[in-house]
């Protein structure tokens, strides 16, 4: 039988996605035997991440600052709002370097399977947001699922009926792609969406 200990740090490692049993073990194993040190930092970083990290008040993105940089970023372009879904699309985003808006982050999708519904993702915040008198384009950035094309639909009706102008990312074929590798799905939405 495994040290209470080890157990509780197993099954706190468990809690990210995508992390199993074994590859838990695995690291819990890792940082026990190989590397106390960055054992120790990782713990450092969640604790202090836990008290001082939060939500901007002005688009959901994580912030130690109740307005993040972003949103206090006067270079920005005032009138350009990316709705995504998450902290992690909005990083996605940023690191391409080519959106210079501001962002509105949902916090989650519509998903009435699981009981996600317009008032669990923010919509009547991000309705409020986008009506401020800056914004005159909203441009819709949630993921190519299910999910995610059904809260953009929802948003982008409730964002038109405002009479605000309303865009949506484009899909089509990655960069770098074979087009005989290429889903069949994604091929045809290229076609619909070329330029």
């Amino acid at each position: 039988m495994a040290d209470p200990a080890l157990e509780a740090l197993i099954d706190a490692l468990r809690c990210l996605p995508g992390v199993g049993q074994k590859s838990a073990q695995r690291m819990a194993f890792h940082l026990l035997q190989h590397d106390r040190a960055g054992a120790l930092k990782l713990s450092q970083a969640l604790a202090s991440s836990i008290h001082e990290i939060g939500h901007c008040e002005r688009c959901n993105t994580f912030s130690r600052d109740p307005v993040c940089s972003v949103c206090l970023d006067e270079t920005r372009d005032q009138t350009l709002l990316c709705v995504v879904e998450s902290p992690a699309d909005q990083a996605a985003l940023e690191r391409t370097g080519s959106y210079r808006g501001l962002y509105f982050v949902l916090l989650g999708r519509l998903s009435p399977l699981d009981g996600v519904g317009v008032r669990d993702i923010g919509l009547s915040a991000l309705l409020q947001r986008a009506a401020d008198g800056l914004v005159s384009e909203v441009i819709l950035a949630t993921n190519f699922n299910v999910e995610g094309e059904a809260t953009a639909h929802v948003i982008g009706e409730a964002l038109r009926q405002r009479g605000l102008k309303v865009t949506r990312l484009a899909r089509g074929v990655p960069v770098g792609s074979e087009l005989e590798y290429v889903d069949l799905g994604t091929i045809a939405h290229a076609f619909m969406d070329r330029r």
